[in-house]
Order: structure tokens, then sequence, then C-alpha cells
């Protein structure tokens, strides 16, 4: 399998015009994790090192959804500052040009002559206001549909606060579950099915489609489509409780052959633990203590509550984009997810430090 290699493959960085690679932190060995981790009270510093994307990657359209929504944007945007500005130029003129009425005029007649700008203004206004409706109306219409039969559909569920991603095999493809990342090949249209577990959510991807929303009970669909290979951030975007800002995931766009070979390795089960007795006593603890919400195909886990771990270690991000995904950041958030993302159903697991070693050799294996 590619594992944590296929991170160097796909370029590490989120895709965007002249964008600088974000180099993915190294991880130090399993046995130094385990020894800082057990050394310490609280959680490390996670977050502080997770790289992001920049802060105007929204601004750049990398995909056929996306483009017209953009120019639509901007063009609504400079709209409204050529408003604010002659509505500021005729306030500044109101005000340094005071009319005086004329001798015998009354303040009725006055004001009658100064509604003539009123009238004019409301009507340039009516038709500015028509015109960005249409433009909008024929955007809105033109990212409707793909150009042509989607190459791909996989269904996304929503829960707090992170994303279950569905593979079927309709398509011809291996059928599996990942979660928080989602993979789809360059130059293809995929739909998306989306569903909500539990309240609405909204799954955006701003360099390659608009907000859709996810409701409980109801099925929404998107379409996307990557132009260039890279990362592209993803987001909720409808607030959905405490941990919203913290409900992230990547669409990763890659080259038809190396979408294939991806998908080829996240339908296997994960790799047997035999020779290995550390990596055996990990897998017992894990079935123990995490098996419950956790699902790892091949094994006895068949938890459904929480993400599928069967290939944790060839993620970039874990915990729905919060952490990066090393060896010291999987056992950080397992002994002290709710310090990192209170109020998740994640629990914070206490573990001795024979523990501690036993499941990060196990968690090693689920590359």
């Amino acid at each position: 399998m590619h594992g944590r290699r296929e991170h160097a493959d796909r370029g590490d960085q989120y895709a965007r015009p002249h964008a600088k690679p974000h180099a993915r932190p190294h991880a130090r060995p399993r046995a130094a994790t385990v020894a800082a981790l057990a050394s310490t009270a609280g959680p490390m510093d996670a977050q502080a090192d997770t790289q992001g994307p920049p802060l105007d990657y929204f601004l750049h359209a990398g995909g056929p959804a996306a483009q017209p929504s953009m120019h639509l944007g901007w063009a609504l945007a400079a709209l409204s500052m050529a408003v604010i500005a002659i509505v500021t130029l005729l306030l500044v003129m109101a005000i340094a040009r005071r009319r005086r009425l004329q001798a015998g005029e009354s303040l009725v007649q006055g004001e009658a002559r100064a509604l003539r700008w009123v009238y004019a203004g409301t009507g340039v206004s009516c038709v500015f206001l028509m015109a960005a409706l249409a433009y909008t109306l024929v955007t809105l219409d033109s990212v409707a549909a793909p150009p042509r039969a989607p190459a791909l559909t996989l269904t996304v569920t929503a829960y707090d606060w992170w994303w279950k991603v569905e593979y079927s095999d309709a398509d011809d493809g291996p059928a599996f579950v990942t979660a928080n990342e989602i993979h789809i090949p360059v130059g293809e249209p995929v739909k998306i099915v989306l569903k909500s577990a539990d309240v609405i959510h909204a799954f955006w991807v701003p360099q390659l489609a608009g907000k859709t929303q996810t409701i409980p009970g109801q099925i929404n669909e998107q379409w996307v489509q990557a132009d260039a290979a890279g990362i592209y951030r993803g987001q909720c975007s409808q607030f959905c409780g405490a941990q919203h800002a913290h409900m992230a995931f990547e669409v990763v766009a890659q080259d038809r052959a190396r979408f294939d070979a991806w998908r080829r390795d996240q339908a296997q089960p994960a790799t047997p633990v035999s020779t290995d007795a550390m990596a055996s006593r990990g897998e017992q603890l894990f079935q123990v203590r995490c098996a419950g919400c956790h699902a790892v195909r091949g094994t006895d886990a068949h938890g459904a509550q929480a993400p599928d771990l069967t290939h944790l270690d060839a993620r970039r991000l874990i915990a729905a984009g919060a952490l990066t995904n090393t060896p010291e950041h999987q056992l950080d958030w397992v002994r002290h997810a709710q310090r990192i993302k209170p109020d998740s159903l994640m629990p914070s697991i206490a573990l001795t430090t024979s523990e501690t070693a036993a499941l990060s050799a196990y968690l090693a294996t689920l590359h």
C-alpha cells in the first residue's frame, strides 16, 4: 500500500495558482513519541503546527463549477463598491452645496424639486438590481449540472463534527468507507450525494463549488471537478454547534492512475497483525476501548458512530482537520480529545505508558 508515502506523491499543498507547497511535519519515531506523551500531563500544542490553507484560498477557482460563481462574486462586489462610492459622493456634495429656498418658494416646493434626484436614483438602482438578478440566475443555471455525465458518484454524510465518505461499486470500482478526505480524478466531474446524520450542515469546497446544505431526512446533490492536481480545502459553512470551526475536510485531486491505485488500496482490509507482539496487544486494546464506535475492516471492530480507521495512517489530517496526522497527534487525540475538541463524541481515554506504546504500534499498521 502507498501509506504515508502517498502524500509526497500527490503534493502536500492546497491547490491554488502559484501556491508554495506546505511541508508536512516530520513525524518522530514511535518510541520517542510514546516517551514524550507519557511524560506530559496535558495535550501538546498540536494545533499550532497544523499547516492550513492560505487566507485567500477561497478567492481562486479550481474547476468549472467554481469559476462562474467566482466571477459572479467579483461582479457583485464591484457593483456594491460602486454604489457605495456614488452614494458617498452625492452625500458629500449635498452637505457641501446645501441648497437654500428661493424667494417666495415654500418648503414643500423645495422638497418636490429634490425628489427628482430620489426618483432618478431609485430608477437607476432598479436597473442595476435587475441586471444583477439576471446575472445571478444565469450563473446558477450554468453550474446546476456538470457538462457531461459524472465519472464517479460518492456519498458524503455529515456528522457532529466530521464527514463520512462512501465510495460505492456502482462505477465499476471497489466500495469502501473513509472519513474527512475525498479523493477524485483530475479533470472529471464527480457527483456527491449529501446527507446529514444529525443537524443541518453545509458542504463547501470554495475552490471547486458553491455551498450545499446537508439536511437530516433529505438528500441533496453537488458536483465538483478539479482542473489541476492538488489538495482543496473543504469546510462546513453552516453553524452546527460548538466544534463547527473544526469540521473541515480535504478534496485530493489526482491523475486517474494514482486515483485508481489509491482506491484499490483503500478497498483492502487492514493488514493483519501477527508477528509484532506490541502491535497485537495494541489491537486487543483497540477492540476493548475503541471498537464500539470505530471500524477497522478485516477485524472485529465494526463501530459505525465514528470515522472508519482502516487506513488511518494514510491520511494527512485527523479529527476533521483539527490536527496533522503524526504519531504524537494520534495519541494526543486519543488521550486528550475533549481538550482539543470539546463536546465532540470522542472521549478522552486514559492510557498507561505501556498501553500508549501498544496502541501506537497498532495504529502504525493502519496504513
